[in-house]
C-alpha cells in the first residue's frame, strides 16, 4: 500500500514549508517533494510605488535578512538614477554589510544549523534549538555567542539607524556619516569579532571535525549532489559580498559565464511546478532538464559553499588558510558536500571579521562626501549582492515619474530551490525504507535543506485575503479521484 510521510512544519528555518515523501508499495521513497504554500506578492504590490521606496519596502520581506534587500534594493537605485557613490559611501555600505554577513551566519550556525551537529542529529527534539546547544556548549560560551550578535546589532545600529530595517541606503550614497567616535567602536568590536570567528571555527573543529561519524555524513553521497555553482567574485576571482561580477562554474569547477549585474537575465530563467508557490531558476542556456544533477543539468546552486566553490581563494589571510584547510578535508574542489556548507559558512564568518578590521583603518570611511547626487536618470537598475543564503538580485524599472512599473526579484533561496528539492528527496531516498521513519530520520532529511539556511519568507509571500488553493486526491493507483479548489475570495468548489 503507498503511503505518504509529511513533515509539516518543518523546522529551524526562516518562513514555513513542509516536505511530503511519497513510498511506493514497498515502503520505499519513490519522489520527495519540498512544498512552499505561500504566494509571492512583493514584485506585484511594489508597482506603483516611488523608486526610492524600494529599500524601505523590500527590507520588510525578512526580518532575518533585511539587510541584504535593503542594500540589492539601494545598489538597484544607483542604476535607476544613473549615479555612482563616492569612495566614502561605498566604504560605508560594505562595513554595514560584512557586519550583518557577521551575525546571520553566527545567528545560524548557533540557533538553526548548528544543533544537528552539536547536540545531534538524533537527539530529542525538544533539545535540538539554542537551549540545547548552550546545554552541551555550556553556559559562558552561550553568553559569548550572545554578547557578540548583541554588540554587533548595536553597531549596525549606529551606523544604519537600526539593525532590523535598515535606514541607511540612498541612491547614490548613504543616509550617514561614519564619525570617528563609531569608527573606535567598530575597531574594538572588529578585533573581538574577529577572535570569535576563529573560536567557533575551534568549537567546529571539536565537536563536528573531531566526530567521525559526524565528518563521514558530511562526505556522504546521502548529503551529495552535482550541481553547477554561481556566486561574486571580485577582480582577483575572490569571494565577495558587496560588489564584483557573478561567476558560474560546472560541476567540474570549470568556468561556464561570467556576468554584470545588468546581464543576469542572460544566464538565469525561471520555472514553475503546480505543486508549489516557489519557483526554480536555471541556466539558461543549458535549459531546464528536470530535478536531475550532473552534467545535463542547468540547475545551480549558491550559499557559502558555492561562493566558495566558484572563487580562487578567500581575500583576507586567516579566511584563506581555513578555505585551503576546508576543501583538503573534503578531498575535491568544487566539493559537493550538502553539509559542507555549514563549514563554509564559518569560513566566511572569519572573512567578514578579518574584512571589518581592513573597513575601520579605511581613511575614507569617516569622510562627510557620503552621497552624489548628480543623477542622469536611466529608470532601470539591477542591484546583486551576495546574501548569507546566496546570490541575490533585485530588477527595477520606473516610468518618466520615477514609479516602479516592473520588479523582478530572485532570492538566495529562490536560486537554491531546485538543489534543496533535490537534496531533500536524495537524503529521503537513502534514510527511508520499509517504510519506517522516526523522529530522528526525519530530522535527517530536514538536514537536507536546513544547511542551505532557507529564507522561505524571502522567497515566497502571500498577499492580503485568501491564498488560492487546488488540492487534488488521488488513490493508490496514482489516478486522480477528487479535485477542491478554493479562489482568492475563500469559496470552495469542485471543479
Amino acid at each position: 500500500m503507498r503511503k505518504t510521510i509529511t513533515i509539516d512544519p518543518i523546522t529551524r528555518l526562516e518562513g514555513h514549508g513542509k516536505i511530503d515523501i511519497h513510498l511506493d508499495e514497498s515502503g520505499s521513497v519513490e519522489k520527495a517533494l519540498f512544498q512552499v504554500p505561500e504566494l509571492r506578492g512583493f514584485e506585484k504590490f511594489c508597482e506603483g510605488r516611488p523608486a526610492e521606496d524600494m529599500p524601505q519596502i523590500t527590507s520588510r520581506i525578512c526580518g532575518v535578512c533585511p539587510t541584504a534587500h535593503h542594500m540589492a534594493a539601494t545598489k538597484a537605485l544607483d542604476g535607476v538614477f544613473g549615479v555612482t557613490p563616492p569612495p566614502a559611501a561605498l566604504a560605508v555600505r560594505e562595513t554595514f554589510y560584512n557586519l550583518f554577513m557577521f551575525e546571520d551566519h553566527l545567528l545560524h550556525f548557533f540557533f538553526l544549523g548548528g544543533p544537528d551537529f552539536i547536540v545531534g542529529p538524533n537527539a530529542p527534539k525538544a533539545e535540538r534549538n539554542i537551549l540545547g546547544v548552550i546545554g552541551k556548549v555550556g553556559v559562558e560560551t552561550g553568553k559569548k555567542v550572545i554578547d557578540i550578535r548583541k554588540r554587533c546589532r548595536e553597531l549596525m545600529s549606529l551606523i544604519g539607524g537600526k539593525p532590523i530595517h535598515p535606514v541607511l541606503g540612498l541612491p547614490g550614497g548613504v543616509a550617514k556619516q561614519v564619525t570617528p567616535e563609531i569608527r573606535e567602536t567598530l575597531k574594538a568590536f572588529a578585533a573581538d569579532a574577529l577572535e570569535f570567528a576563529r573560536f567557533t571555527l575551534k568549537a567546529f573543529d571539536t565537536i563536528v571535525l573531531a566526530n567521525k561519524t559526524y565528518v563521514d555524513l558530511i562526505l556522504s553521497d546521502l548529503y551529495s549532489i552535482k550541481t553547477k555553482y554561481m556566486g561574486m567574485v571580485d577582480k582577483s576571482n575572490k569571494v565577495a559580498f558587496y560588489d564584483g561580477d557573478i561567476r558560474v562554474t560546472d560541476e567540474n569547477g570549470a568556468e561556464i559565464d561570467r556576468f554584470k549585474p545588468a546581464e543576469y537575465a542572460a544566464v538565469i530563467a525561471e520555472r514553475v511546478e503546480p505543486w508549489t508557490y516557489i519557483k526554480f531558476p536555471y541556466l539558461r542556456k543549458i535549459g531546464w532538464k528536470g530535478f536531475v544533477e550532473g552534467k545535463e543539468s542547468g540547475i545551480y546552486r549558491v550559499a557559502p559553499i558555492a561562493r566558495l566553490n566558484v572563487a580562487a581563494g578567500m581575500a583576507t589571510p586567516l579566511a584563506q588558510a581555513e578555505f585551503e584547510r576546508m576543501y583538503a578535508t573534503l578531498g575535491a574542489k568544487p566539493a559537493h558536500n550538502t553539509l559542507a556548507i555549514h563549514w563554509a559558512r564559518l569560513v566566511e564568518v572569519l572573512y567578514a571579521a578579518e574584512r571589518l578590521v581592513e573597513l575601520a583603518g579605511l581613511e575614507e570611511l569617516t569622510s562627510p562626501d557620503i552621497r552624489n547626487m548628480q543623477f542622469n536618470i536611466r529608470g532601470e537598475g539591477v542591484g546583486i549582492v551576495e546574501a548569507p543564503r546566496g546570490t541575490l538580485i533585485h530588477h527595477y524599472a520606473t516610468d518618466e515619474k520615477g514609479l516602479i512599473t516592473k520588479v523582478n526579484l530572485i532570492v538566495a533561496t529562490l536560486n537554491n530551490s531546485a538543489a534543496i528539492n533535490m537534496s531533500i528527496e536524495k537524503a529521503a531516498r537513502g534514510l527511508i525504507h520499509n517504510g519506517k521513519a522516526d523522529d530522528g530520520l526525519l530530522n535527517m532529511v530536514e538536514m537536507a535543506f536546513r544547511a542551505y539556511d532557507p529564507c522561505l519568507s524571502c522567497a515566497t509571500h502571500s498577499l492580503p485575503g485568501k491564498m488560492p488553493l487546488e488540492v487534488r486526491f488521488f488513490d493508490p493507483a496514482n489516478r486522480r479521484i477528487k479535485t477542491i479548489i478554493r479562489d482568492t475570495e475563500g469559496n470552495q468548489r469542485e471543479p
